[in-house]
């Protein structure tokens, strides 16, 4: 799904990459390893393969850059579950907790749902778990069943707090999203644009479950020019469910292509009547748009305005996650010469 923004990110000047480059395998044998042995702003450079490997970053400023010819040419997996791993988030393939992330073009899965295919069990089953700020995900997939992108933050907690509190900021261009059960979830402030969501067959489907905690919580997911997909088979499909009290998550302009519940959305404990749901301009033949379980009023004219990345994730600290985007293609297309 290709933009005039996401074109023009291809004429800007090349930008300041990081300093320093490593290679898997050639310099190191393993992803954790070469985070674990290098300092400092570090380039993972990932050649085609799967990695079978669970992998967490720590450390600031690390990306991962796939050299294949497509994201599903450098897959990142391992196969764990909630009920395994002793926790949710302990099921994930990939936990990143440090700031500055960024990964392109490349497959992060989760394994579990396949390996269990023929199996009446059921469990969480965490891709990628990212609490980091500023973190900036281009052309990546993101495969599993339920709980498939932990898109999180580790800044509000509370329950309680009136004080505002910034979430982490968190943006995916282009990418992939394949699950079933509330397979985006988590409470960063993330803005998903150009992507598809791709639903796995399953009785009942929540695309998201968002959990902002209190209403001074700057946290949601906002869905820009995506596409929903997958098989329509008698499921019952939901743009989401609240995980908290204060739940907050905007579609606009998305290409539904899978049928979606008429309800558009789905209760859980009560917190429809404290979240913010809405969902502008869907269209296509699964839109499904005569009745929606929450109201909303029309969207103003300075309200679709403000519908992009650089107005949603606007903070006291600067920050421009298209230019990041375009460093990361730069050095992509640099080193694959």
């Amino acid at each position: 799904m290709r933009t005039p923004i996401a074109i023009a990110l291809f004429a800007a000047p090349l930008l300041a990459q990081p300093a320093h480059r490593v290679t898997i395998p050639t310099d190191f044998p393993t992803i954790q390893s070469a985070i674990d042995h290098t300092t400092g702003d570090v380039a993972v450079l990932i050649r085609p393969g799967t990695y079978h490997e669970k992998i967490s970053v720590t450390r600031l400023n690390i990306w991962f850059i796939g050299l294949g010819s497509s994201p599903s040419d450098v897959v990142l997996t391992y196969g764990d579950s909630a009920a395994d791993a002793g926790g949710t988030s302990k099921s994930a393939s990939v936990t990143v907790t440090a700031d500055g992330f960024a990964a392109e073009n490349l497959t992060i899965s989760n394994s579990w749902w396949d390996d269990h295919s023929g199996s009446a069990e059921g469990s969480q089953a965490v891709a990628l778990l990212v609490s980091s700020n500023r973190a900036v995900l281009d052309r990546v997939r993101l495969i599993s069943g339920q709980d498939t992108l932990y898109a999180n933050s580790l800044t509000c907690r509370s329950t309680t707090d009136t004080a505002p509190c910034e979430a982490s900021r968190e943006y995916f261009h282009d990418c992939y999203v394949e699950g079933h059960v509330d397979y985006i979830f988590g409470d960063a402030k993330a803005i998903f644009e150009n992507c598809e969501l791709h639903s796995r067959p399953r009785a009942s489907i929540m695309i998201t479950a968002q959990s902002k905690h209190f209403p001074a919580e700057d946290s949601g997911y906002f869905f820009l020019n995506c596409k929903i997909t997958g098989a329509d088979n008698g499921n019952k499909v939901f743009l989401g469910r609240p995980w908290r009290d204060y739940s907050t998550v905007l579609f606009y302009n998305t290409d539904v292509e899978q049928q979606i519940a008429a309800d558009g959305w789905s209760e859980w404990g009560g917190r429809l009547k404290t979240s913010t749901y809405r969902e502008y301009k869907s269209h296509g033949p699964g839109a499904n748009g005569s009745h929606r379980i929450v109201e909303y009023p029309p969207i103003t004219a300075d309200e679709e305005a403000a519908l992009t990345p650089a107005a949603l994730l606007r903070s006291e600290s600067p920050w421009d996650p298209l230019a990041e985007v375009r460093q990361l293609r730069q050095l992509r297309q640099l080193v694959s010469k």
